[in-house]
This record gives structure tokens, sequence and C-alpha cells, in this order.
């Protein structure tokens, strides 16, 4: 379980996925394997959780990694490079924007 703390000395980044109600399904499937299958091993991965909006056109993803580094070189990985071009296609916007926790309530 992650814990959301303001002293958190790693990287947390949200991703955000914009698609149309027909192609939600699909992204969720693509972003749950590259979880599942690539990104949980890489080294440096904290957790992470994928949530999914009541309208079926956005889903945005939190995850925690141990320095930004650990990210930016999954990022760039041959696995993730190809799983991201076909999750991009799939979507009208995907924008992973790095975050420093500034408060927890």
């Amino acid at each position: 379980m992650l814990t959301i703390t303001p002293d958190f000395p790693g990287q947390t980044v949200i991703t955000t996925f914009e698609m149309t109600p027909g192609t939600c399904a699909d992204v969720l499937e693509a972003l749950t394997a590259a979880y599942d299958e690539v990104i949980r091993h890489q080294p440096g991965f904290i957790g992470a959780a994928i949530h999914v909006n009541d309208a079926q056109c956005r889903i945005a993803t939190y995850s925690r990694w141990n320095r930004r580094e650990d990210f930016q070189a999954m990022l760039r990985t041959p696995a993730m490079r190809e799983r991201n071009r076909a999750i991009a296609a799939m979507c009208s916007r995907f924008e992973p924007v790095m975050y420093e926790v500034a408060g927890v309530y």
C-alpha cells in the first residue's frame, strides 16, 4: 500500500490519458499489462495506482519511484517505448508530470 507523506524523498509521477469512452477499456488493458509485465519490475519502482473516471474518457496513473532517474530510465527501455507508442496512439492526450508532495490532509 502506498502512503502519501510530505517528507517522501523520492519521485511522484502523475500521468493523465484522455481518450474516447470506446477506447478506454483498451487503454486500461494496455496500462495494466505495462505495469504488470514491465514497469513494476524496474529498478526504483515503489508502487502505483490506476484511476478511471466515470465517463471513461480519462485515466490517471499515480506512481512512486525512489529517484527521478529511475522513472526516466524506465521510459527509455525498449519495452516501454513500444508500449507508450501504442498507448499514445489510442489517446488524444498522454501527459506524465513529475510532482513533489506539498501537503497531506
